[in-house]
């Protein structure tokens, strides 16, 4: 049986109430951090941001992930966050998207100079409380990183304040092309073996699970995304691979569906609907049909419906057995 902490990753348009319910129904994982939730629209309190800071189904397992291009944003947003609860708040340095990077915020972190960087992680540490954690996930960096630099920049981190890393191992450019560097997670457990590390990328099975905790045993967890989006279950199946799991398809698709519904504002409905399903349709027969059929769904009734429309014509996807 797995022992290391299984987390569910930050994901934009996924990681929020309704699929944090898909995941909980297979015993969830041991934390689940929230989708991006920008600094500055979380001060204005618009009306959608009240549904980024919903922390169901399981509240204390909840770690809020910031994202911002300014220190005083940041530091009044996670002031904002810590009045939540949860496990803790995540600074976002590892979203590489350019339309994140470009304004200063996600990876940029990581790229702008040492001190400014420095201030911003030490004037959110001192609005969040001791009873909660102050987490940083973030990648190598910039093409032209170096081991060194790396490695000084997370001194910096945990001398400011920092109390988890996550490292997902590629640079800004390399986005998920090419395989995820893991030996630089296992360098960086033993250079701070005080404080949790957690491996992130290209855990996606048991079998690639093995490598990674092959390659970077001593670290505290691993953090997985795309793959829990196409499998909800999946923390259930590395927990305990040796247990028989039954997953039924059909209602695990339309459960989605009414989540999304009661947890999400009506302007959403298409878009957390068409990134789900393009993840999720990829365990069955006719992937790309059922892809496209869900992408072009005019409403949830007619989600619905052609959800029940594949499964009648494909019976043999509806239940799996692992």
């Amino acid at each position: 049986m797995n022992t290391k902490k299984l987390i569910l990753a930050p994901m934009a348009t996924l990681s929020h109430e309704a699929f944090r319910r898909l995941v909980a129904r297979f015993g969830g994982c041991d934390e689940y951090f929230t989708e991006m939730i920008n600094a500055g629209s979380l001060q204005t309190m618009g009306p959608f941001e009240k549904y980024y800071l919903m922390a169901g189904p399981e509240p204390e397992k909840i770690v809020w992930q910031l994202t911002g291009n300014r220190t005083d944003y940041l530091a009044d947003a996670a002031q904002i966050l810590v009045e939540q609860g949860g496990l803790g708040i995540d600074l976002n340095m590892g979203c590489s998207a350019p339309q994140i990077y470009k304004t200063g915020a996600g990876i940029a972190w990581m790229i702008k100079p040492r001190c400014e960087t420095e201030d911003m992680v030490k004037a959110v540490r001192r609005v969040v409380p001791d009873t909660m954690r102050l987490s940083v996930k973030l990648r190598l960096g910039d093409d032209d990183f170096t081991e060194d630099g790396l490695m000084d920049f997370c001194h910096m981190l945990v001398d400011s304040g920092v109390q988890m890393l996550t490292l997902h191992p590629r640079t800004k450019k390399e986005k998920f092309r090419g395989h995820p560097r893991w030996q630089f997670v296992e360098m960086l457990a033993k250079e701070f073996p005080d404080i949790p590390v957690i491996l992130n990328g290209e855990v996606t099975d048991s079998v690639s699970y093995g490598k990674a905790v092959e390659a970077a045993p001593s670290a505290c967890g691993v953090m997985i995304a795309r793959a829990a989006a196409q499998k909800p279950w999946i923390f259930a199946q590395l927990r305990n691979p040796e247990k028989r799991l039954e997953v039924d398809c059909e209602q695990l698709a339309l459960d989605f569906i009414d989540f999304v519904e009661q947890f999400q504002p009506q302007e959403f409905w298409k878009t957390r609907l068409q990134r789900f399903f393009a993840y999720y349709c990829q365990n069955f027969s006719f992937a790309h049909y059922f892809t496209t059929q869900m992408i072009n769904a005019d409403g949830m009734d007619d989600s619905r419906a052609r959800v029940k429309e594949y499964f009648c014509k494909c019976p043999d996807d509806k239940c799996r057995v692992y």
